[in-house]
């Protein structure tokens, strides 16, 4: 403890006789301790005020990363849709001119089909829940009805708009028709 406090006083020492070399400081024999206190004081402060400048610094400059990176966050995932966006305008434009409902049909069923592997290649899952127990966890009930039968009471009858997990977490609730 004793050398730490030495070794400490000394480089405050050196750092004072630095100053004093430099020609800022007052000469020993002038010097009062009460001068050589406020002398280390505003080597101190000094000191301080470098620190906080460059911790604000610092502060500034993640606070400016992480901005940056919030707004480019999703740019993956809008790359990876927009060859889907030109399949749909495509669409639209042959919708235009054709006759065969069956072959816009289809169309319009690839495009589905490419964007959810688009979206499961990125983490997205299609929640399971019609049959199901209710589970207030991943299913929002819209409402209850009657139960057609015994073993649907407490679960999940229908389902009004598809649930879906983001990576095992709930991307969003299911919201279901529960059996009463």
């Amino acid at each position: 403890m004793l050398k730490k406090k030495k070794k400490e006083n000394t480089e405050g020492e050196e750092h004072l006789n630095d100053l004093m070399d430099e020609g800022t400081a007052i000469t020993e024999s002038e010097a009062t301790p009460e001068e050589l206190l406020k002398q280390e004081l505003s080597v101190a402060n000094d000191r301080y005020l470098r620190l906080y400048a460059e911790f604000d610094n610092f502060r500034r400059r993640t606070a400016k990363e992480r901005e940056e990176a919030r707004k480019t966050e999703g740019k993956d995932v809008i790359a990876a849709l927009l060859p889907v966006l030109d399949d749909f305008d495509r669409a639209v434009r042959s919708m235009e001119n054709s006759t065969d409902v069956a072959a816009v049909k289809e169309g319009v069923v690839l495009i589905q089909n490419k964007l959810k592997n688009i979206l499961s290649q990125k983490g997205l899952k299609e929640m399971q829940s019609i049959g199901q127990p209710f589970d207030p966890e991943i299913h929002e009930a819209i409402t209850n009805i009657a139960a057609p039968t015994d073993d649907l009471k407490g679960k999940v009858i229908d389902e009004m708009e598809k649930g879906y997990y983001l990576n095992d977490k709930v991307a969003r609730f299911a919201k279901v028709i529960v059996g009463a």
